[in-house]
Parts: C-alpha cells; sequence; structure tokens
C-alpha cells in the first residue's frame, strides 16, 4: 500500500523506535526497582506488582495512561477516515462512552473495591458460581487476544510497509521483533511498569498528533483561525443525525450502545479494570474513571478534525481518491520525512499502549480466574510467554485474512465475545436469583450464535442490519437465559458485601 524509496526515512524512523524502545526499558528497570522499595516500607511479592501494582498507583497518572491505551493503531488509522462515510458522527458514540464511565465509575467500581478483586471475573464465581465464573474469565480471554491482535496488527504492518521491506525482513520476523519489545519491558513489572510506561505513550501518542494537525495545516497554508473556520464549515463535521431513525448512525442509538460498549469494554473487561485497580482508594479510582471517560471526547475530536482536514487536502491535490483506513497513511507517503516519523511513532506509541496492557491482563486472568494461582510466580512467568507467543500466531493469522475495515470488525468481535459478560453481570449485580451454573457456558455460547442468525434474517428480509446495538441484543438474550434457567425454589441468597 505504502512505498517510502527513501533511505533517509527509514534511516529516521529506525532511530525514532529505537530511542523511543529505550525510553520504555528505563521506565520499566526504575518501575521494577521502585516496587522493591515501597513506600510502606514492607517487602512486596513479584505476583503482586505483576497483578496491581501494590495498589498504590497516582490516579491522574492512571487516567491519562488509559487515554493512550485506549486509542490503538487501529483508531490512529481509521478514526479520521471515518469521516469520508459517517461525517463527525461518531462523536456521539464517545458522548455516550461518558455515560458509561459514569456507570461504571458509581456502579461496578464499589463492588469490586468492597470485594478487594484482583480480577474482575472473581465476582462471578462469589456470586454465581464456579462455571460461571470459568465462562465469564475464557470469553474475556477470547475477547482480549482476537480484539488486541487485530489492534497490534496494524503497528506490524505499517513497520512492515515503512520499515522492514526496505531491509528485506519478513512481516513474520516483523511481528515477533514487536511482541519481544514489549514481553522484554513488562515480563518482570507488569501492571506496576505500565502505569508508567501508558503515560509515557500517550504523551507520544498525542504529540505526534498534535504535529502532523500542524504539518497538514502548514501544506495548506491555513492558521488556527482558518482551519476553525473550514472545519466548522464543511459537512463532513457533522455531529448529530436526529432526523433518521432507521439510521445505524442514530443519536440515540448511538449514544446508548456507546454506554454500554463502555459498561463491557471497560467496566467488565479485566484489561482496563486492572489499571482502575492499581489505586490507592475507590475515590480515587472513580476520579480516574470520570476524568478519563471526560478526556475522550476531546481525543476523538481531535482525530476527526485531522480526518476533515486531510479530506479537504486530498480534494486540494486533485481529487485523490483513498478508502478511509488509507487517509492518514496517503498524506504520509506524499509527505516523507517528518510527517514519516510522527506517523510511526504516533503508531507505535497507541499500538504498544494498547498491546502491552492486554497481555499482561490476559496473563493475570489465565493464572488467577482459570489456574487459581495467584501467588504463583513460576506460573505467572510461564503464561505470559505462553500469551505472547498465542498473540504473535493470532496477527500473523489476521494477516492471511487482512480484514479491510478494522474498526468496524473489532466492534463486531466484541459485540458477539463481550455480549455474554454483560448479561452475566448484569443478572449478579441486579437480580438475587441463583443460576443453574452448569447451564451458563450454553446460554453464553447460544446468545452470540442467535444474535448472528438474527442479524442475518433481518439483512435478508428487511434490509436492516445490526450496528453497535448487537451489544445490547446479546447481553438481553444472555440476561434472558439466566432468568429462564435460574433456580425456581426460592432461597436466601447471601448478598456479596
Amino acid at each position: 500500500m505504502l512505498n517510502f524509496a527513501s533511505q533517509m526515512n527509514t534511516i529516521f524512523i529506525i532511530i525514532a523506535v529505537a530511542v523511543y524502545s529505550l525510553f520504555l526499558f528505563a521506565i520499566s528497570r526504575w518501575t521494577v526497582g521502585r516496587s522493591r522499595t515501597p513506600a510502606s516500607g514492607q517487602p512486596q511479592g513479584a505476583n503482586e506488582t505483576f497483578f496491581r501494582a501494590n495498589r498504590r498507583a497516582p490516579w491522574p497518572m492512571v487516567a491519562f495512561g488509559m487515554v493512550g491505551a485506549s486509542i490503538s493503531g487501529v483508531t490512529f488509522v481509521s478514526v479520521p477516515g471515518m469521516v469520508l462515510t459517517s461525517q463527525m458522527t461518531y462523536l456521539q458514540v464517545c458522548l455516550g462512552f461518558i455515560v458509561g464511565y459514569l456507570i461504571v465509575a458509581f456502579v461496578l467500581l464499589p463492588v469490586y473495591y468492597r470485594l478487594n478483586l484482583t480480577t474482575i471475573y472473581t465476582y462471578l464465581g462469589q456470586r454465581l458460581g464456579a462455571h460461571s465464573y470459568t465462562t465469564g474469565a475464557a470469553f474475556f480471554l477470547l475477547s482480549k487476544m482476537i480484539g488486541s491482535a487485530v489492534k497490534f496488527y496494524v503497528v506490524c504492518l505499517i513497520l512492515q510497509q515503512f520499515v522492514m521491506s526496505a531491509l528485506g525482513v519478513p512481516f513474520g520476523v516483523t511481528v515477533v521483533l514487536m511482541v519481544l519489545l514489549i514481553w522484554l519491558y513488562t515480563r518482570r513489572g507488569g501492571i506496576g511498569t505500565l502505569v508508567f510506561t501508558d503515560t509515557f505513550q500517550t504523551l507520544c501518542l498525542f504529540s505526534a498528533l498534535l504535529l502532523i494537525i500542524y504539518k497538514v495545516m502548514g501544506t495548506m497554508d491555513l492558521s488556527l483561525t482558518d482551519t476553525i473556520d473550514r472545519l466548522m464549515a464543511d459537512e463532513r463535521s457533522r455531529v448529530f443525525v436526529l432526523d433518521d431513525w432507521v439510521s445505524p448512525r442514530n443519536f440515540w442509538k448511538q449514544l446508548l450502545s456507546g454506554a454500554f460498549i463502555v459498561v463491557v469494554m471497560t467496566g467488565l473487561d479485566q484489561d482496563m479494570m486492572q489499571k482502575n485497580l492499581t489505586c490507592r482508594t475507590l475515590r480515587e479510582a472513580q476520579k480516574n474513571m470520570c476524568t478519563y471517560g471526560v478526556a475522550f471526547l476531546p481525543a476523538n475530536l481531535l482525530f476527526l478534525s485531522l480526518g476533515v482536514l486531510l479530506a479537504q487536502w486530498a480534494a486540494s491535490e486533485g481529487g485523490i481518491t483513498m478508502r478511509g483506513d488509507e487517509l492518514l497513511s496517503g498524506f504520509v507517503a506524499k509527505q516523507g520525512g517528518m510527517a514519516a516519523v510522527l506517523f510511526v511513532i504516533g503508531i507505535v506509541a497507541a499500538s504498544f499502549s494498547s498491546a502491552d496492557s492486554a497481555l499482561t491482563s490476559l496473563t493475570t486472568s489465565y493464572c488467577i480466574d482459570i489456574c487459581h494461582r495467584e501467588e504463583d510466580e513460576r506460573l505467572r512467568k510461564r503464561t505470559h510467554i505462553m500469551m505472547c507467543l498465542v498473540f504473535a500466531v493470532v496477527i500473523l493469522f489476521i494477516h492471511a485474512v487482512n480484514s479491510s475495515s478494522l474498526i468496524d470488525t473489532i466492534y463486531t468481535i466484541v459485540s458477539y465475545t463481550y455480549g455474554p459478560l454483560l448479561g452475566l453481570f448484569a443478572f449478579g449485580l441486579f437480580t438475587k436469583r441463583r443460576v443453574a451454573d452448569g447451564c451458563v457456558p450454553y446460554i453464553c455460547v447460544a446468545s452470540p450464535l442467535i444474535c448472528y442468525a438474527t442479524d442475518w434474517f433481518c439483512q435478508q428480509q428487511f434490509g436492516y442490519h445490526f450496528g453497535y446495538e448487537l451489544l445490547l441484543l446479546n447481553g438481553l438474550l444472555t440476561f434472558l437465559g439466566l432468568q429462564l434457567t435460574s433456580l425456581t425454589r426460592k432461597q436466601d441468597l447471601t448478598e456479596v458485601e
């Protein structure tokens, strides 16, 4: 897709990525040393640092880092291109995100802190039973592995096209090298390291984004005032769709879907909640969640504004025709030089901050939820290596099938695999009935299959295609299945305190 013949560009990119990696290793080394001499003066186990950062992470740093961890390489590439087909209507979903973050902060976090959880799926075991616990953890492992691999595929592909192909390095080697880098700086400190590396990576990500926007403005000879005026006047800057109830871009559909996406992808996701659980107190965790949630809206506004500017640039260049995912990379390909370096740093920062926390949370969940061996340091080290290997294999498989619309693929996967988690937690939190625990795995598998069949039927018969609301349907079907198969004999249920 991209052909960078300039040897100088390649050298600059290699130097930039090497320096970036050295900073990550330095931060990792510092945090590991810091964990050995905690402020309490009491010795801490390696697993306690890896899984929970000794519960003393500063909440402003966690909040800032989580913004970068949520903005993957897919976001960096795909969100600017969304304006070509859906204008700025993605901000409607982002408004729904804020509602979702409030729900997570004031409904879910109090439960997790009251139970002093390391993994959030432990709640399912205490409230619903062993089969529910294992099923919830298994759905998370599947969802996170696939979703994170799709996201990280972007950075591997970009680096291959920008650098590795020119050096004659095969794509498989690129993938292994990138995953190896992540393993090297997370293998000892785990989540304790990620709190600090995510902060650094988020800073790099937004610095690169702002400098790219400045570069586009300079290329079009626009001042800040001119840029704002052109953004306001462009029809692609439309945010709200209030007049079409059938459209998947309808405001109320996207607002509601955005709220539930956050509840599931953040509140019921061990990856994101593991960082929240590193805060000292519930109040600090709630501050972190609310701050992070509000910051997500202007962050995506920057990406979409960049997309509008790039669309205008493409028109000024004689009507260059590009697909959404090629809009930003097309600009970088034409400009080269510093634009290419900034683009790669932004992609690397976004993808690393997403993938490193995913691999850490996968390791945590497997050790605690599947093996039930939280204190086994040897198992944790082996599991971390195993997760990295599986991660690399999944990325190579994705490369073989090569999805054309990455961000839609991720949200579709999430709709099918996170829906049962939504149903399980909703049943546990909002009812006092006991489940037929042995039926839970079958219900959680049946619900996505029914959703898929329903979506296919509606497309064939009515021409209606489910969007993000598929997540709601999936969760509802799981909830109803649990309700129908729950024990009918009335029993006092000790509420989990």
